[in-house]
């Protein structure tokens, strides 16, 4: 009799899923006592100008009865005080409003209508069709038949603008309208609770009753809660592409907001993922080294340099540089975050395999221009530098021995260029000595071979006075020691 669909709405038994929200919703008692409190059989006495509840009209008598009572239907005539306990209201209805419910039209159909002492539906002396309805006994509800009657009434009015104001609202109908099979009810609660926001608890609401809709009434729902796993052929999840809009939304904001920059730290720093924070920050990572890559590369080509020497021609070329500078600051704050949260592997590995952009670099400290239009960016690069070297000699990274050593042997030189141009960095002391302990340090975790060619390289570490460089010195005698240890030591 009905659909798949209408199946999937109906009820079974007294396991109470659809009212669940419902009854959680309602302020608990502070004990059981209440329920002897609903009057015996209680009858609804208002009358609405639609005529709901109006014995003059109607042609149903609706029993609303808390599951676990005996059904009364069939005890008309018995005196009230020999009934056994049972909370229940009644309702005079009309069966025409009524059968806008699937559940009454069934109800009130001729299948149903027939006499048939165990029949649900029971006509009486006074010529009413006696429906009895159990409603699942929320114990601590004072008000179990809210929800019932306001659904009933909407069957007259159709009302729901007037009757859905909140997500709670909604919430409470909806396990009703669900029930009865009254479609238009269901439409207005799901279109309310997809244009409002929910609290917490709502969304669970919420949640508890996307089983019970037909998938074209739930997909927005769902859609809210559930995106879709993956947005591309690249896997990138809806979370990691908000990720990454944000990082990019904080590097590129003005350096004066730095309130932008702080709130995505955290937002990284607190994400339950460290897998997709790294695929994120890796992501932004490359974007930014690539753009530092491209306008350095293009400032400091030749073909660039001959291209003409025209007013045009230099303005272009301080924009490159200045461009360079800006994706470096980039660079340097996506490295602080990765440092900080310990995912700075692909970091370090795609530093030590960069002799474009350190040829390039050293090519653009050699000159004098960097100083009047990009000052700052000799120092980001040591500062990108030094705090990936740091970490791996730490061994917060765990580089391998290959990413170790070009590490070193791309950056040494870089570090050698700026050491001649002696620059301070934000009024500190100057960085270039804890550079230089820390490229030993990884220096000495290289086999001799290695280390044999690198640590030539570092003489120049001497150049400020002898007794400045202890590190140097005990770099050197480490070497030394290892390289005339006799072979039979280890046996």
């Amino acid at each position: 009799m009905f659909s798949a669909s209408a199946k999937k709405r109906q009820r079974v038994g007294s396991s109470g899923r659809l009212s669940s929200y419902a009854d959680n919703a309602e302020t608990k008692a502070e004990d059981s006592s209440i329920a002897p409190a609903l009057s015996l059989r209680r009858s609804a006495t208002t009358i609405t100008p639609d005529g709901f509840n109006d014995p003059a009209t109607a042609d149903v008598l609706l029993r609303l009865q808390l599951e676990g009572s005996p059904d009364l239907s069939a005890l008309d005539g018995v005196p009230e005080p020999d009934l056994p306990f049972a909370p229940s209201l009644e309702l005079h209805l009309n069966s025409s409003p009524l059968r806008r419910s699937g559940y009454f039209a069934a109800r009130l159909s001729d299948r149903w209508l027939r006499p048939d002492p165990a029949a649900p539906v029971v006509s009486s002396s006074s010529g009413l069709a006696r429906l009895t309805l159990k409603i699942p006994n929320p114990c601590y509800s004072r008000r179990p038949f809210d929800a019932h009657v306001t659904v009933l009434k909407l069957l007259y009015t159709l009302d729901f603008t007037g009757s859905i104001v909140s997500a709670t609202d909604a919430l409470e109908l909806l396990p009703v309208a669900l029930e009865l099979l009254f479609d238009d009810c269901i439409r207005a609660c799901v279109r309310f609770l997809e244009a409002v926001p929910w609290t917490d608890e709502e969304e669970e609401g919420v949640l508890g009753m996307i089983p019970f809709l037909r998938e074209e009434e739930s997909r927005d729902l769902l859609g809210r809660v559930f995106p879709s796993a993956t947005m591309d052929g690249d896997g990138k999840t809806l979370s990691e592409e908000m990720l990454h809009a944000l990082i990019l939304k904080a590097i590129h904001s003005n350096p004066r907001l730095a309130a932008v920059k702080a709130f995505v730290a955290k937002l990284l720093k607190d994400y339950s993922s460290r897998d997709s924070v790294q695929n994120v920050l890796d992501r932004a990572f490359l974007e930014s080294l690539g753009a530092v890559k491209e306008m350095l590369g293009e400032y400091a080509s030749p073909d660039f340099r001959v291209a003409g020497d025209n007013d045009e021609t230099e303005a272009i070329h301080r924009l490159k540089l200045h461009a360079a500078m800006v994706n470096a600051r980039n660079l340097f704050w996506l490295v602080e975050r990765m440092l900080e949260l310990r995912v700075a592997d692909t970091a370090a590995r795609e530093w030590s395999q960069q002799p474009a952009l350190t040829a390039d670099l050293q090519k653009t400290f050699r000159e004098d221009g960097w100083r009047n239009i990009a000052p700052g960016l000799p120092s980001l690069v040591l500062r990108c530098t030094y705090g990936l070297a740091n970490a791996i000699a730490a061994g917060s990274i765990l580089a391998p021995r290959q990413v170790r050593v070009e590490f070193v042997r791309q950056w040494l030189p870089v570090l050698n260029v700026c050491r001649e141009k002696t620059f301070p960095i934000n009024g500190q002391k100057m960085i270039f000595q804890d550079m230089e302990e820390t490229f030993l340090q990884i220096i000495s975790t290289l086999p001799l071979r290695d280390a044999h060619d690198l640590l030539q390289q570092c003489l120049c570490f001497s150049a400020r006075d002898f007794g400045g460089c202890p590190h140097l010195v005990l770099a050197f005698n480490t070497w030394f020691r290892r390289a005339n240890m006799h072979p039979d030591f280890t046996r």
